[in-house]
């Protein structure tokens, strides 16, 4: 028999027993991160969307950036702890939006540490991960200090970033998604 009327393989895995079934294809995950910024509505807005046009799904990612009272420990752990609970009541917030968005509940994720430098490291560790989406700063000039921090740091992204202006309606973001 020629190589060109072999019969079929199955793949049959590492073991040799039974076929794989087909994988399943990993579904999308939209990284929003969250601030107080007004054009980080935007971001959320157009991953909510992509997440239910796709079926996709969104992630929360909330940063507590180091507080200036650290020297003063009780108050700095007083602080601390403010911070995460408002941290965590703003993505429950937000979790209830995507969740009325999307038909999903969001992956939540809190971070303590340079907001910049965490969303590195999150991509890094997390591979779930397909795509960042942020929003930049509707002023001209200044796309804002995550997208900024990102361009220097091209080489450590394994994932594609979604840049929505911050300028942008409901109504205009809903058109592009």
């Amino acid at each position: 028999m020629s190589e060109d009327s072999a019969p079929p393989t199955t793949d049959r895995g590492a073991s040799g027993g039974e076929p794989r079934a087909a994988e399943k294809p990993r579904q999308r995950v939209f990284l929003v991160v969250v601030d107080e910024s007004r054009e980080m509505r935007n971001a959320l807005r157009f991953a909510c969307r992509r997440a239910m046009h796709t079926g996709g799904r969104v992630a929360l990612l909330c940063v507590i950036e180091p507080g200036e009272f650290q020297h003063w420990l009780g108050v700095g752990r007083v602080l601390e702890e403010e911070a995460r609970l408002g941290a965590e009541r703003r993505l429950q917030t937000l979790a209830a939006e995507v969740f009325r968005e999307t038909g999903t509940m969001p992956t939540l994720y809190i971070r303590e540490g340079d907001r910049a430098e965490e969303v590195l490291k999150l991509l890094e560790e997390e591979p779930e991960i397909s795509l960042l989406v942020l929003a930049t700063a509707p002023e001209r000039g200044n796309p804002g200090p995550i997208v900024s921090h990102l361009m220097k740091n091209l080489d450590r992204l394994r994932v594609p970033v979604t840049l929505v202006p911050g300028h942008l309606s409901d109504e205009e973001i809903d058109a592009l998604t």
